[in-house]
């Protein structure tokens, strides 16, 4: 007989060296290196030290240290990286600050950490940075607390550690400030840090759009070209401040004075647009950073598109950008622009922007890029800033999300989405982005092939949901991207989904009733009011003010034919300005299909009703989004993460979580089959071994309630016959409602729970609700009951009611589970019975990956493509 473990474990990774080098920003938005010391960092070390300050000395060492003795270098630039670990953050080939932590004693759970900033840059965050990745490497290697020492004037350094969110005890002894602090990350922990990272990312940002010198490297002097034609944009585009065109012989280009180097321009440069061929990028972004700037544009083309040398070059171009403070657009992008009045910055591909507005536009697809921006201009819709991403080597939609967020010009986002560099980064900004701006995205919501072996995952409906309950209006079009756009840019949040039809065409209205139906809107009572095609606008004005101080009405869905020559009283009636008084009032949001001239600006027309209809549900979910309690992230008694990432067994994965497992061995022989069911004692259950079919009473590959060895091998001979001689020996449980719990790793949202109920037709409808981890409280109650088959649960047709709080507490443990260990891939609970006195879990499955497969796991770091 062989022992089994009730839990299925396919492994797919292998050990690799967790490499701990980052590139990571400042509190000023610029870039900088962090790796591990190294023995070839000695005079690096010695060079730094030199350049400290007798105070800066003094607070870290205690004693004045004028120079570092030989004997002391070579301890501190020769670590194990366990016991013993040091980061220093450099900038090009210059240390900038060093930190470090050492084990206080063989195997004991705490180490002394301590950093030291060269005086020019101390200010810049450089010390919570350190903080943040020493904390994670020392967890990694067993040790769960940092002991410090800090002398009581050192006022920066104490700052540090109290404002890092841990739990830090104080004590003041021998004139120093003893202090101690587990590392564990807490919730504090974590919203200290992601606010770090809200800021730091935003201010990068900020210094792209809001650049006072631009520099443009690949303008020619004949006018012609990429480079040239988007300087001629900046130009043209009235840019406030100071254009650097940078060439090696011309004395102007474009009509403005050109430079050898953009420092020799004598201005601060902040911006630098390359558009030069491939293998002149590195000189360019040299230039550059000798100039001071913060960030680059890189329009040029021939990297990771055009294959493995163009990879090759792309990964060195974000290495020298980022190793010289700089962050990096593109590259094979667009541009990026900003209308602010302040600003006027039309560095894109594009000769002409659509007018100043309140839309934050951001789309990965350069190629799309000028199309999109002619569309937005078309439409008439505003934009305060725009990005081009192209091959997205390091600024990304998720970077643009944090600026906007608290960006005062921009109400409205907007996103062309071509995939995701980091899904799990993405939920979290986009839940928390959606609560104060909408966020509408054209995103894919297929899931690659393989994403997680053969377990289920979201379907393209249940993508959408997801994306929804994140609060992210998702649109399958660039046409809906634009029709949702302008609806909320001009007009207020639906209040509810009652709506009233108006118009002068009893067909455009029972469309217009039809479309409401469909995308989930209730026709408000007395609705829809068909005026005479004979009315006058005077009428039509008075329908459309009734029913936009109706109390029953929450949006107007306004439907016009033209009338048939000689119908109207009046033909110069203006029926257009009668239906702009009404829409542009701003009490309700009112889309219209006009289809008699032009409407005023902001009131948003569409071609068909289904289009305008559409648009409006789209807005009318992410309102009532909006209205629910976003919910919280509870307590949950008896989880022990640290415990869940000690190699072991997958069992042993689930109860560090608090989930319990029916035990259950696998049989290979009826004697095996006999000893098996002796161990765990009767009455046992006996079934075929293969994952589809061990709950498949139906086909009869499960026999129930054996009650002695005579049973057990007449059942063992039975399934052995029809399905082969592997079968599974468990324990009876009581019965119960069959039901299912899956977790994948999706593109989009990272891990995602499922919640359904058991059984084939429920597999072969796909009735599965999903949500994305972790779960707060109201997301795991919703789960039990949306699919179609909760009814089942709640005591239909006289059965007692399971115990719905005890499946609530099995999801938010999933969640947590799936959101705490980055290793897991996939999981699948299945079936788990649910009684009224709680659940049994009876079988699971488990996909574990490689280790760091997620990114927003961690300390900061920069995440490139």
């Amino acid at each position: 007989m062989r022992a089994a473990a009730p839990l299925v474990r396919r492994q797919t990774w292998e050990v690799t060296p967790v490499t701990r080098e980052a590139d990571v920003l400042l509190s000023d938005g610029s870039a900088v290196h962090l790796r591990p010391i190294r023995p070839d960092d000695a005079s690096a070390i010695v060079d730094f030290h030199s350049r400290m300050s007798d105070r800066t000395r003094y607070l870290r060492y205690f004693s004045p240290y004028p120079r570092i003795p030989e004997r002391d270098l070579e301890r501190f630039v020769n670590v194990d990286h366990r016991d013993r670990e040091a980061f220093v953050i450099v900038s090009g080939a210059r240390i900038m600050a060093v930190g470090r932590y050492e084990r206080l004693g063989p195997g004991s759970p705490e180490a002394e950490v301590a950093f030291v900033v060269e005086d020019a840059h101390q200010g810049r965050g450089i010390g919570s940075v350190l903080l943040e990745h020493l904390a994670d490497a020392a967890r990694e290697n067993g040790i769960s607390r940092f002991v410090a020492e800090v002398l009581p004037q050192n006022g920066g350094m104490l700052r540090v550690f109290s404002d890092f969110g841990y739990q830090v005890q104080r004590k003041y002894a021998d004139g120093v400030v003893h202090l101690g602090f587990p590392i564990a990350p807490t919730e504090k922990s974590r919203e200290v840090q992601e606010s770090r990272e809200q800021r730091t990312e935003a201010k990068s940002i900020a210094r792209l759009l809001h650049p006072r010198g631009v520099a443009v490297y690949g303008a020619s002097a004949s006018g012609q070209g990429v480079g040239a034609a988007v300087l001629a944009h900046i130009r043209d585009g009235g840019y406030t401040g100071s254009i650097v065109p940078v060439h090696r012989s011309a004395e102007r280009v474009a009509g403005l004075p050109a430079y050898r180097s953009a420092a020799a321009a004598g201005v601060a440069v902040d911006l630098a647009l390359i558009a030069v061929p491939p293998d002149g990028v590195a000189d360019a972004v040299a230039d550059a950073a000798a100039a001071g700037a913060g960030g680059l544009v890189v329009v040029s083309a021939g990297f990771a598109e055009a294959g493995p040398e163009g990879a090759i070059a792309q990964r060195a171009l974000v290495d020298a950008a980022h190793a010289a403070g700089l962050r990096v657009v593109g590259p094979n992008c667009l541009g990026i622009a900003n209308t602010d009045p302040s600003v006027r910055l039309n560095a894109t591909l594009a000769p002409l922007l659509p007018a100043a507005g309140r839309v934050g536009f951001f789309s990965q697809s350069g190629a799309l890029g000028v199309a999109l921006l002619a569309e937005a201009d078309r439409r008439g819709l505003g934009l305060s800033s725009f990005v081009s991403a192209g091959n997205r080597v390091d600024v990304s939609g998720n970077d643009l999300l944090q600026y906007w967020q608290d960006d005062p010009g921009t109400d409205v986002v907007l996103l062309y989405l071509e995939t995701f560099g980091n899904p799990r980064k993405f939920a979290r900004l986009a839940r928390r982005m959606s609560r104060v701006k909408p966020v509408v995205a054209v995103a894919s919501a297929t899931r690659p092939p393989g994403l997680a072996g053969d377990l289920p995952g979201p379907d393209t409906k249940a993508v959408t949901a997801l994306f929804a309950r994140s609060g992210v209006i998702r649109v399958d079009t660039v046409a809906e991207l634009f029709d949702v756009g302008v609806l909320l840019a001009n007009q207020p949040l639906p209040s509810g989904r009652r709506v009233a039809v108006v118009g002068n065409s009893s067909a455009l209205s029972g469309l217009a009733v039809a479309a409401c139906r469909a995308e989930g809107l209730v026709v408000a009572d007395g609705y829809p009011h068909d005026i005479s095609p004979q009315a006058s606008a005077h009428d039509f004005a008075d329908a459309l003010a009734d029913a936009a101080v109706d109390d029953r009405v929450d949006a107007l869905v306004v439907v016009f034919a033209p009338p048939l020559p000689g119908q109207l009283p009046d033909e110069d009636a203006d029926f257009a300005a009668a239906l702009g008084s009404v829409a542009l009032a701003g009490e309700k949001p009112t889309v219209a299909t006009f289809l008699l001239g032009r409407l005023p600006a902001k009131v948003p027309s569409y071609p068909s009703v289904e289009e305008a209809v559409r648009a409006l549900g789209r807005v009318a979910g992410y309102a009532d989004w909006l209205r629910r309690p976003p919910g919280v992230l509870p307590v949950l008694s008896g989880v022990d993460a640290a415990a869940a990432e000690v190699e072991g067994s997958p069992a042993e994965l689930l109860a560090a979580y608090g989930i319990p497992l029916e035990p259950s061995t696998y049989a290979s022989t009826i004697d095996e089959a006999t000893a098996a069911a002796a161990a765990l004692g009767y009455p046992v259950a006996l079934k075929a071994a293969g994952r589809a079919l061990r709950h498949r009473i139906d086909l009869g590959a499960v026999r129930l309630a054996l009650a002695d060895e005579d049973d057990v091998r007449a059942a063992y001979r039975e399934l052995a016959a029809a399905f082969g001689p592997h079968v599974l020996v468990q324990s009876m449980v009581a019965p119960g409602v069959a039901c299912t719990v899956e977790v994948v790793e999706d593109p989009a949202f990272g891990p995602v729970v499922g919640f359904g109920l058991g059984g084939v037709a429920s597999e072969l409808l796909g009735d599965l609700a999903w949500r994305a981890a972790p779960l707060t409280d109201r997301a795991a109650e919703a789960l039990v009951d949306e699919p179609r088959a909760a009814p089942l649960l709640h005591g239909y047709r006289g059965s007692e009611p399971v115990d719905r709080d005890a499946l609530i507490d099995l999801l938010l443990r999933v969640g947590r589970l799936a959101d705490e260990h980055p290793r897991l891939r996939a999981l699948s609970l299945n079936p788990v019975l649910a009684r009224p006195d709680g659940y049994a879990v009876l079988h699971a499955s488990v996909e574990i990956g490689e280790t760091g497969t997620r990114q927003d796991t961690g300390p900061r770091r920069l995440h490139t493509a």
